[in-house]
C-alpha cells in the first residue's frame, strides 16, 4: 500500500455473552469470558424493556469483554480459528466484522466445564485507519473525511485474509 494512512488497523474486539436472567447463570457466563480472553468481564444492563421475554429496564441481562492491541488480535486469531477460519459476507459491515460462536468448547485448549454449562458468544472486531483520533481527541478536534472513515467490505476482506488468514463463505449460512 503506498499511502500509509490508508492502511486498515485493528480497533478493538468484544466478546459479549447474552443470558437474560438468572445470577447463577450470568456469573457462569463472567466466569467463562475470564477463561476465554484473561480479563474480567463487566455485567451488560438492559437500556429498554422487552416484556415478552421478561426483561426490564436496568436488569443484568450478560457480560462483555472489551480487548485492544495484542490482547485482541490474539483473541480474534483463536476465534477465528473457532469459527473453521470461514466468515459469511453478511458479517462484514460498518467497518467491523461481527460473528457467532454456538459454544465454546470450539476454542483449541479449552475443555467442557460443566460448573459453566453449555454457553455460546458473540465477537465483534471493529476497525479504523490511521487519523481516525482528530475526531475523539479533546483539544483541537478536527473531521475525519467520510472516505477515510469508511472502510468498504472488499478491503476488510483482503485485511482479514491477509493477517489472520480467514476465508469468507460464498454464500450465507
Amino acid at each position: 500500500m503506498s499511502n500509509p494512512m490508508q492502511e486498515i488497523l485493528l480497533g478493538k474486539v468484544t466478546a459479549n455473552i447474552g443470558i437474560g436472567a438468572t445470577e447463577e447463570k450470568l456469573d457462569n457466563a463472567k466466569a467463562l469470558l475470564k477463561k476465554l480472553t484473561g480479563r474480567n468481564a463487566a455485567f451488560t444492563i438492559a437500556k429498554k424493556r422487552f416484556p415478552e421475554f421478561g426483561i426490564k429496564k436496568g436488569q443484568i441481562i450478560g457480560t462483555v469483554v472489551t480487548l485492544r492491541d495484542e490482547d485482541a488480535a490474539t483473541f480474534l486469531k483463536s476465534a477465528f480459528d473457532a469459527n473453521n477460519n470461514t466468515i459469511v459476507p453478511g458479517s462484514i459491515a460498518n467497518s467491523s466484522v461481527n460473528f457467532g460462536i454456538k459454544e465454546y468448547i470450539y476454542f483449541s485448549g479449552i475443555k467442557y466445564d460443566p460448573k459453566i454449562g453449555m454457553l455460546g458468544l458473540n465477537v465483534n472486531a471493529s476497525f479504523y485507519r490511521k487519523g481516525a483520533r482528530v475526531e475523539k481527541r479533546k483539544r483541537k478536534r478536527g473531521k475525519e473525511g467520510k472516505k477515510h472513515k469508511l472502510i468498504s467490505n472488499d478491503e476488510i476482506k483482503s485485511y482479514l485474509e491477509k493477517n489472520f488468514g480467514v476465508k469468507i463463505a460464498e454464500k450465507e449460512r
